[in-house]
């Protein structure tokens, strides 16, 4: 929502919009209860996120809601493990006529460094008091917490590839800390539950009925995305 295709474009339906519902205003406090519900209704995802709007016609640019989800990862006894190879020129072995490694001909020889460590940890955490104080409801509260939880053991199946060379897999299995009794539902129970709750909070109005559609028009070019 705080995209510069959402925001710095000539077509201004979400910024009327904010105007409009949150009643803005440079010089009055901030109902951040009542942003909140207007931006579970539009991009419900935004809740767990965070938001910053920034722009300073926006009431000045205070709007702000916290990530309520939120994570890091932990490796202990961090080594480096050295490699290299060759980016072979199987038609110039030394691509010294056409300026050799320094223009990207020949053999070129490099080296690499990854990290291994003793042992990962991954850490999640869902601020479920952050998540009340939004005043949204019971049934938008039950929302969020189970869709924290669906985005967590997504996370853990299918985003373990973090970045080349890093292909990590689950050894243990996920534990809550806190509260130590609460156990996390599978992905396929989390699937279901997510389903209910989503015709639960339709019907209760809790989400837009038309979604806004945005036309950006670069100010380069006549280039046009609909976000």
């Amino acid at each position: 929502m705080n995209s510069s295709y959402m925001l710095e474009g000539k077509d201004t339906k979400l910024s009327d919009l904010l105007k409009k519902e949150l009643d803005m205003d440079k010089e009055s406090a901030i109902d951040i209860p009542k942003f909140a519900k207007f931006v579970f209704k539009y991009d419900t995802n935004t809740v767990l996120h965070g938001l910053f709007l920034a722009k300073k016609d926006l009431s000045g640019g205070r709007y702000k809601i916290p990530r309520s989800l939120s994570s890091f990862i932990e490796a202990t006894n961090i080594q480096p493990a050295v490699s290299g190879g060759v980016k072979l020129d199987r038609l110039d072995a030394s691509g010294k006529e056409e300026g050799g490694a320094k223009e990207g001909y020949g053999h070129i020889p490099f080296s690499r460094i990854e990290y291994t460590a003793e042992s990962i940890k991954v850490y999640f955490n869902i601020d479920l008091s952050l998540i009340r104080s939004y005043n949204l409801g019971d049934g938008a509260n039950e929302l969020l917490f189970t869709l924290a939880l669906w985005k967590i053991r997504s996370f853990l199946k299918t985003g373990l590839r973090l970045r080349t060379a890093c292909d990590l897999k689950i050894k243990n299995k996920l534990v809550a800390t806190y509260p130590d009794d609460f156990v996390v539902p599978d992905l396929s129970d989390l699937d279901t539950d997510l389903k209910g709750l989503i015709k639960k909070c339709t019907s209760d109005g809790l989400f837009a009925k038309v979604p806004i559609v945005i036309e950006y028009s670069s100010k380069k070019n006549s280039k046009k995305t609909t976000d």
